[in-house]
C-alpha cells in the first residue's frame, strides 16, 4: 500500500454512529476492600447518614447537561449505575436519577438498567424500591461463598447474606449476576470449584468470575498476601469454566459467562467498543463523532466533584491509538467481532490493522477462517501479547 492512500485510510470516517450507553459513578462504599483500585471512598458504617445524596444528584445532573451538546438526537440503549456500593442510595435517590437521566435523553424504552449492590447492605424493601424506580437488573458483589475468603477480602457480608441477597434480588428483578473471584489468599482449587458450583446452584442468569489481582494503589498492593502460584489460579480458572459452561452458561467474554438471552447489553457495548458517556465523580467515557472519536474523564475526588462547575474536556483519540483501544476490547469477547466491527466501530479502515492481524495470525492468537475474528484458545490464554500488536508503532 502506497504511503498516500495509508494516511487517507487513517483519517476517521463514520458512515453510522455506534450505539451509545450511560455509566453514572456513585463513589461511596461503606469500607474499601484492600484490593479494590476503583474510585471508592470510605463512609464507614453510618453510611447512609453521612451519604451527600441530594447535592450528588444534583451535580449528576449539571454533569450530564453539560455533555448533552455532544449527544443530541441519540438514544440511550443501557444505563449501568457502578461504584463504590450504589445500593447505599435510597430507592428514592436512585428514581430520581432515573428520572432526570429520562427527561434529558432519549432512554430507549428495553433499555437495560443495571444497579451494583453489596450484599451487605441488601434490602428486600429497597430492592423493590430499585425495581419501581426503573432498574431491572441487579449485580451482586458475591465474590465468594466462604466466610473465611470472605474475611480474607475484607468483605462486610457473610456467606449467609450473600445467599439471602441473591434470593431477594431474584424475587424481584428479572435480571440477576453475581460476581465471584478465584486466586484468593489460601484458596484451593476446591474451594474455587465449591464457589462456581453453589454459584450455579444459586440460579442467577448470569455470573461474572474474575481472578484477584494486585493492583497499585491498594493495601494489598503495600501488604500483599499470600496467593496462590501462577499454575494453581490457572488450574482454578478451568475448573471454574468447565463447571459454568457444563452448567449450560455460554462464555462469551473473558469473564463473562451467561444463559442464552442474559448477556449484559451494557458492557457487550463496551467490548464492541461502542460509545458512552460517563457521569460521576471520577467516570470516563468515549463518544464519536462523524471525523473523530474522543474520551472525557470526571474530576476523580467527590468533594471536588461536587464543587466542580466546568464541563470536562474531551480528548480526542488519535488514529494512531484506535487500533489497540478496539483490540484491548473486542479481543475479550470469547466469539470474537464480525469482520466489518473494527471499521464501523473506529471508522478506520481494515487496511489500518492488517499488519497486526497477519502477526496475531502467524502465532496463532487469532482465527480469520470465517466472517468472525475471533482469539483462538492460545490467544486468549495470552490475551495480553495478543493485544500488545496493535500498539501503535513508535514513530
Amino acid at each position: 500500500m502506497s504511503a498516500a492512500i495509508l494516511r487517507d485510510a487513517r483519517h476517521v470516517r463514520f458512515a453510522a454512529l455506534p450505539p451509545l450507553s450511560l455509566y453514572v459513578h456513585l463513589p461511596w462504599c461503606v469500607r474499601k476492600c484492600p484490593y479494590c483500585d476503583f474510585n471508592s471512598h470510605e463512609l464507614g458504617r453510618n453510611a447512609q447518614g453521612d451519604l451527600p445524596e441530594r447535592e450528588y444528584l444534583a451535580a449528576l445532573m449539571r454533569d450530564l447537561e453539560g455533555l448533552l451538546p455532544s449527544v443530541w438526537g441519540r438514544r440511550i440503549h443501557s444505563i449501568f449505575i457502578g461504584g463504590g456500593t450504589p445500593s447505599l442510595f435510597s430507592a428514592g435517590a436512585i428514581d430520581e436519577l432515573l428520572a432526570g437521566i429520562r427527561a434529558r435523553l432519549q432512554v430507549e424504552p428495553e433499555a437495560e438498567v443495571t444497579l451494583e449492590a453489596n450484599p451487605g447492605t441488601a434490602e428486600a424493601a429497597r430492592f423493590r424500591g430499585y425495581r419501581g424506580a426503573g432498574v431491572n437488573r441487579l449485580s451482586l458483589g458475591v465474590q465468594s461463598f466462604d466466610d473465611a475468603m470472605l474475611q480474607a477480602l475484607g468483605r462486610i457480608h457473610t456467606a449467609d447474606e450473600a445467599r439471602r441477597a441473591i434470593g431477594m434480588a431474584l424475587e424481584t428483578f428479572g435480571s440477576v449476576n453475581i460476581d465471584l473471584m478465584y486466586g484468593l489468599p489460601g484458596q484451593t482449587r476446591t474451594m474455587a470449584r465449591a464457589d462456581a458450583e453453589e454459584g450455579v446452584r444459586r440460579g442467577t442468569a448470569h455470573l461474572s468470575a474474575y481472578q484477584l489481582t494486585i493492583e497499585p494503589n491498594t493495601v494489598f498492593f503495600s501488604r500483599r498476601p499470600a496467593l496462590p502460584g501462577h499454575d494453581a489460579s490457572a488450574d482454578m480458572q478451568l475448573a471454574v469454566e468447565e463447571i459454568l459452561c457444563g452448567a449450560g452458561y455460554e462464555h462469551y467474554e473473558t469473564s463473562a459467562f451467561a444463559r442464552p438471552g442474559a448477556r449484559c447489553r451494557h458492557n457487550l457495548n463496551y467490548w464492541e467498543f461502542g460509545d458512552y458517556l460517563g457521569i460521576g465523580a471520577g467516570a470516563h467515557g468515549k463518544l464519536s463523532f462523524a471525523d473523530r472519536v474522543t474520551r472525557h474523564e470526571q474530576v476523580k475526588q467527590p468533594r471536588e466533584y461536587l464543587a466542580a462547575s466546568e464541563v470536562p474536556p474531551q480528548r480526542t483519540v488519535t488514529a494512531r491509538e484506535l487500533p489497540f483501544e478496539f483490540a484491548l476490547n473486542a479481543f475479550r469477547l470469547v466469539d470474537g467481532f464480525d469482520a466489518g466491527l473494527y471499521g464501523a466501530r473506529t471508522g478506520l479502515s481494515p487496511a489500518t490493522i492488517e499488519p497486526a492481524m497477519r502477526a496475531a495470525e502467524s502465532r496463532g492468537l487469532v482465527d480469520r477462517s470465517g466472517k468472525r475474528i475471533r482469539p483462538t484458545e492460545r490467544g486468549r490464554r495470552f490475551l495480553d501479547d495478543l493485544v500488545g500488536l496493535f500498539l501503535p508503532a513508535k514513530e
